[in-house]
């Protein structure tokens, strides 16, 4: 009888008990988002319901759909496979598997079934927003939803084994125009890592630092009141992505020669922004909205930290998130840090661990080859493809070495130190070789040879250097650039950073009046663009029809080499951009003619200066620029008929 009695006291001890602790743990569950869908909604597939109405034997049923998804994929059914996928992530959002499954699919399996660049970007950029958007948030703490996401922006739209990967580019750098802006002009007399570093994190702070909600940023600027129901009534605008998507236009024309003819075409709307953009009574209000506008974007639409953002520019480097490479290293160095309470000795050799931490690293590789980035907006909106140019960044050869380090530290990279030749050590090995020699061409000596000395004396080298040789027999630091030179030209980021490099030394040889350094220089480029495109370009497209999407540099030099010089000219200061425009032939002055003209014509107008040389006495303008401007939209145009056709030819 009493254990009769104990027992009706513990049930109803534990009832009581489970009716403090059920509304805590449910409300953990919401809080953390490991709840699972309890509610068909009117458009899910009838397979939600049933797996809802099966209570306990769900997990059983959805392991029986992911089987069956798989089987689709195997027989080449994709979008069916997509559907069921869908349908499993809906019952079981905690399930990562799946949702990378469904990513891949969508990236990858279907994007090349389609027929034009847009159609095949809207479904690689599905692949992106559904691990960004939707299983990141529901597995925040996933480190394969991290990797594979890395993954895609890394292979998928920065690499070169897509033949749309081009226009993927474009549209990316676009986008993020709009989201984030044009990163800073870098000022000359602050060109030093840490200085461009600061400036870049510095751009980025005052979206960081934008307050959280509308009713927060009235409160700080209650004028701005006005100006958002002005841009209701007039505009019918609301602070929003459409809102940065105008802003940004108007504030790139207000720079650019071609404003007056745009302003031609603007309509009733676009003239009535125009006037709230130029009044010189709202401008601190713009300079509170935009920065909050594209905070509550980047939270709302993108799961993105603006802070966040800032610290990793502090960190790696001066990142352009333009560069698909930048939020490449922003995912993969959040999945490490978010799962770093889990890294043991246990996890070391995980395969995440390690390859997470492996797309940081190539994210950096990335932005060192090609992070310096022009790319001209305005065209874009007006029809054109835009010129766009991804040039190599040296600030980010030093960022490699830092974070090898780093993860050694931490033993995220397993390497089993009684091996003579391991993986890391042989890619950071490569990498040096390929920054000397970027650095040599570009004329940077001391950089060359303060690298140089780092690839002889570091401590964790290979017994075995199958790539380079044995340090005691590399010679003289010009010895070896021109024996390793070309033994990894068959990479087309390898060859382009290579081209480039020598292309921006000669154009730092105008700056210094040095013509005789000048056309060696740019000799030298021609002939290692030559060597690409004749020898490992041919090699494989003729073995594996690979085709335009190894164009990593476009065939025709002249247009490489004028875009580069157009890109550096508009970042020098105005009288080493003006050296540099005086001693270039009139072939590469075409190329940076618009872009100057952009930064200086209206300064320098007749109207400006009163006294002294004007726009067109610093910078003529070279003959034939009707036609030249013809060429490069005629160039456009068979660019973007080409990406059609490697499509098509699928």
């Amino acid at each position: 009888m009493n254990a009769r009695i104990i027992s009706i006291l513990l049930i109803i001890a534990s009832l009581a008990g489970s009716m403090v602790m059920v509304p805590a743990v449910a409300a953990s569950a919401g809080r953390h988002k490991i709840t699972q869908t309890e509610r068909a909604e009117d458009s899910d597939p009838p397979e939600v319901s049933l797996g809802i109405a099966m209570g306990a034997f769900r997990g059983l049923f959805v392991n029986m759909l992911w089987m069956r998804a798989n089987d689709m994929k195997e027989q080449g059914l994709f979008h069916e496979a997509i559907e069921l996928a869908g349908t499993i992530t809906k019952l079981q959002p905690r399930f990562p598997r799946v949702w990378v499954f469904h990513a891949w699919n969508l990236a990858y399996n279907i994007s090349v079934e389609t027929q034009t660049p847009e159609e095949r970007y809207q479904w690689v950029l599905s692949g992106v927003r559904l691990l960004r958007d939707e299983g990141i948030p529901a597995n925040p703490n996933d480190l394969m939803l991290h990797k594979e996401l890395a993954w895609i922006l890394l292979h998928k739209i920065g690499g070169y084994t897509d033949d749309a990967n081009r226009f993927y580019k474009r549209e990316w750098a676009a986008e993020w125009t709009v989201v984030v802006g044009v990163p800073p002009r870098v000022d000359p007399e602050a060109r030093d890592r840490d200085s461009v570093i600061e400036q870049y994190a510095q751009w980025l702070t005052p979206i960081a630092d934008a307050p959280p909600t509308l009713d927060a940023l009235l409160e700080k600027k209650p004028s701005m009141q006005n100006l958002l129901t002005l841009l209701d009534q007039r505009v019918d605008e609301k602070p929003d992505h459409n809102l940065l998507r105008r802003w940004t236009r108007h504030k790139l024309l207000a720079a650019s020669p071609s404003k007056a003819l745009a302003e031609r075409e603007f309509g009733e709307k676009s003239i009535a922004f125009q006037d709230l953009f130029e009044d010189p009574g709202y401008a601190d209000e713009w300079a509170e909205l935009i920065p909050f506008v594209r905070r509550r974007v980047l939270i709302s639409e993108y799961h993105m930290d603006p802070a966040k953002m800032v610290r990793y520019t502090r960190k790696f480097g001066p990142l352009d998130w333009r560069h698909e490479g930048s939020h490449a290293l922003y995912w993969a160095a959040q999945g490490v840090e978010r799962t770093l309470t889990r890294f043991d000795e246990n996890t070391r050799k995980n395969y995440d661990f390690v390859n997470t931490d492996r797309m940081v690293m190539q994210a950096i590789q990335s932005l060192y080859r090609s992070g310096d980035l022009y790319f001209n907006y305005l065209t874009y909106l007006n029809g054109g493809q835009g010129y766009f140019q991804g040039m190599p960044n040296p600030y980010f050869v030093e960022s490699y070495g830092d974070l090898y380090e780093e993860i050694v530290e931490r033993g995220g990279i397993y390497e089993d130190p009684s091996r003579p030749r391991t993986n890391y050590r042989t890619g950071y090995e490569n990498f040096l070789s390929d920054a000397i020699a970027f650095f040599y061409r570009r004329g940077e000596m001391a950089k060359a040879e303060s690298w140089y000395e780092r690839l002889l004396t570091w401590e964790n080298q290979n017994v075995d250097h199958a790539e380079l040789g044995n340090p005691e027999d590399f010679g003289t630091l010009e010895e070896f650039v021109e024996r390793t030179l070309y033994d990894r030209f068959t990479s087309p980021q390898i060859a382009g950073a290579q081209v480039m490099g020598a292309l921006q030394g000669s154009y730092q040889a105008l700056i210094n009046g040095d013509t005789d350094l000048f056309r060696g220089q740019f000799d030298f480029a021609r002939k290692a663009h030559a060597y690409f495109m004749n020898n490992q370009l041919n090699d494989v497209v003729a073995s594996d029809g690979a085709g335009a999407r190894m164009e990593w540099m476009d065939r025709d030099f002249e247009f490489v080499a004028g875009g580069v010089f157009g890109g550096t000219i508009d970042n020098l200061p105005f009288d080493e951009a003006s050296l540099a425009y005086t001693y270039a032939p009139d072939s590469l002055k075409r190329y940076a003619y618009d872009m100057l003209a952009e930064r200086f014509a209206e300064a320098l107008s007749s109207e400006n200066v009163e006294q002294g040389e004007t726009f067109a006495d610093r910078f003529p303008e070279p003959p034939a620029m009707d036609q030249f401007r013809a060429k490069i939209a005629e160039k456009e145009r068979q660019r973007r008929a080409a990406d059609v056709d490697a499509i098509n030819q699928k």
